[in-house]
């Protein structure tokens, strides 16, 4: 286990608030990350992202920033402009 495992482990344990919405809110939080890191990757700015997708700027910032629910056929565009694949898991 990871030091930031145990800290979040601890956390949970300690403050009931934190420990609610945390795994929700992480998984969010790692979607944007695992959308912002290739794009970055791949040299192109979110407004150049959101040209392929035919969208606005707006949308790929809110999606990055996991302040907007996505569908997954979005997802799934996102991940083939970006040269990469959607694999989903219920663990």
């Amino acid at each position: 286990m990871s030091d930031l495992e145990k800290y979040i482990a601890k956390r949970k344990k300690k403050d009931a608030k934190f420990a609610l919405n945390f795994d929700e809110g992480y998984t969010e939080f790692k979607i944007g990350v695992t959308i912002r890191n290739p794009r970055k990757k791949a040299g192109l700015t979110q407004e150049a992202l959101a040209e392929k997708l035919h969208t606005q700027k707006s949308a790929i910032s809110r999606i990055e920033n996991q302040s907007e629910d996505m569908r997954i056929s979005t997802l799934f565009k996102i991940a083939s402009v970006l040269g990469k694949h959607v694999t989903i898991n219920f663990i």
